[in-house]
């Protein structure tokens, strides 16, 4: 039986996964093309896979060598020599799987036995050219991993000689070397910015500009989800809703193939037949899918030990995430600035248009939580304020978000309605979240709806056991403003499907009436929260 798998290689026979062939023969059309391109992604994120299953897909025309750097230990990059020996060795172990001519073969053994006047580099790309002269097949190259290898100087010397060949190549057309080489990791090899030694001065190094640009999607749309679903439902017959679980796990998830895959298999294998999810019928389904993502949230997982390093270790990139996040300004994508890049590269943020946006749902819930867990937060006053509240607002299992908000306005107002301090949207949001935070904490998700993020409005999206409660956060500019934002707000619940809203307003003019108020706007019920 198949299953959804989350550790390492995706393989049809075993396991679920998205058909991937359109992807596949567009990489194909690149090839035949001879263009060489690095696949550069986050971890996780299915470049292994599409590796293997690309590999698959060229064997009837090509040769393929598919190596794995992760193969090659640093001591081996330590000098050319040694690198060489290290390459000829993962070749010869290779030979059950493609048929190199025996003139080859005895050279990679020269390298790998020599004892004095060892073979350097030049040596090595000499006997892969006349591989590539004697093969009756165009031959590909897959390197995986390199990251392992991005910060050695002969790495980058390899690269330089392949690029070299390249060019040999387009100046003579008789030569032959590789058809295409593909390397992949989550680094972006065409601009390598390195100090290799500590007496270098930091520099972008460039021995593989003659890569194209690799913009292929390769994130997991809802049809291909659905497909995998599909798979799924004739073997166990769950009676899923397959588009629409599809859909909801698209939207979460942003389709990063691990989080897709982990949910998957949280609700296959942890929530089918728990007392809240008896039948399997219950489990696929927008509740199911809401406690996946709880747990999925609030797990320590290699994906997200990997991130969460990231932003503990880089500073100047934790400070743009948070203020991507907070402040609900339109950001601009700069290629050249490093810490959004470096945001890009890990997999936290997407360009969209040329507005840079968090990647994802499950990210998002990542980072708002990390903010806001920090130790001076933690013990702020109005986070002790929610903890405190915490027993007031759950009543036979459902949240009491019109108590949320009444009793937010009454700590709010008590905590800082005197105060004379410079306020603004951002901190707004931060204090709701933190009052929240501890309310929800453990049995419910929020999250804040990319749609309608900008400067001006906030909604945040929250759901508990089932139930889904959107609220707009905003500062008060009028009354006039007020009711466009009320119609904004209604409808954005047509959206979701719900009656009824929350609206959270934080009014600095001196006249201002503090409260909860109940109105209706055309058919829906919309309660206003104002401090």
């Amino acid at each position: 039986m198949r299953k959804f798998n989350t550790t390492g290689l995706c393989v049809p026979e075993d396991d679920y996964m998205v058909d991937i062939t359109e992807r596949l023969d567009t990489m194909k059309k690149m090839v035949d093309e001879g263009q060489y391109f690095t696949i550069n992604r986050g971890r996780q994120y299915g470049k292994t896979t599409t590796l293997y299953m690309f590999q698959k897909y060229l064997q009837d025309e090509y040769c393929v060598l598919s190596l794995d750097f992760q193969a090659i230990s640093n001591a081996s990059f330590q000098s050319e020599e040694s690198y060489v020996q290290a390459f000829s060795r993962i070749l010869l172990r290779k030979r059950g799987e493609i048929s190199f001519p025996e003139n080859i073969i005895e050279q990679l053994r020269d390298f790998v036995d020599r004892k004095e006047n060892k073979a350097v580099l030049d040596e090595l790309m000499f006997a892969l050219s006349d591989w590539c002269m004697d093969s009756d097949k165009p031959i590909v190259m897959f390197i995986d991993e390199v990251d392992s290898a991005t910060n050695n100087q002969v790495f980058l010397d390899f690269l330089a000689q392949l690029r070299l060949q390249y060019l040999e190549r387009k100046r003579n057309k008789n030569y032959k070397t590789f058809q295409s080489v593909i390397l992949a990791g989550v680094t972006d090899v065409k601009n390598l910015k390195r100090k290799l030694r500590p007496d270098e001065a930091a520099k972008v190094n460039s021995p593989w500009n003659i890569a194209v640009d690799f913009t292929l999607d390769m994130s997991l749309s809802a049809d291909g989800i659905a497909g995998m679903l599909s798979d799924y439902e004739e073997d166990h017959h769950t009676g899923m809703d397959v588009n629409n679980v599809a859909q909801e796990i698209r939207d979460y998830t942003g389709g990063y193939p691990f989080l897709v895959c982990r949910i998957c298999q949280i609700l296959d294998s942890e929530l089918a037949g728990t007392e809240r999810f008896t039948d399997v019928a219950d489990t696929w389904t927008s509740e199911g899918i809401n406690e996946a993502v709880r747990i999925l949230v609030s797990e320590g997982n290699t994906l997200f030990d990997s991130l969460m390093g990231k932003v503990i270790n880089n500073a100047e990139m934790s400070d743009a995430l948070e203020n991507l996040l907070f402040s609900g300004e339109n950001i601009a994508y700069n290629r050249y600035n490093l810490a959004i890049g470096d945001a890009i590269l890990y997999g936290f943020i997407r360009v969209d248009g040329n507005m840079i946006k968090v990647a994802n749902r499950i990210f998002e819930m990542l980072l708002y939580n990390y903010y806001l867990s920090e130790s001076e937060m933690k013990n702020s006053s109005i986070y002790r304020a929610g903890s405190n509240d915490r027993e007031l607002f759950i009543r036979n299992g459902h949240l009491d978000m019109d108590k949320v908000l009444e009793r937010f306005v009454v700590s709010f107002d008590d905590l800082y309605g005197d105060v004379d301090e410079s306020f603004n949207e951002e901190e707004g949001r931060r204090r709701f979240l933190l009052y929240i935070r501890p309310i929800i904490n453990g049995t419910g998700n929020y999250y804040v709806e990319a749609r309608t993020r900008n400067n001006k409005r906030m909604d945040v999206v929250i759901d508990y056991l089932g139930e889904r409660f959107v609220v707009e956060l905003k500062i008060w500019r009028g009354n006039a403003y007020n009711e466009r934002g009320e119609e904004q707000l209604s409808d954005y619940l047509d959206y979701f499907h719900l009656q009824k809203g929350y609206m959270l307003s934080y009014n600095f003019n001196q006249s201002k009436e503090v409260g909860v108020k109940t109105i209706a706007v055309g058919d829906k019920v919309l309660v206003e929260a104002c401090v």
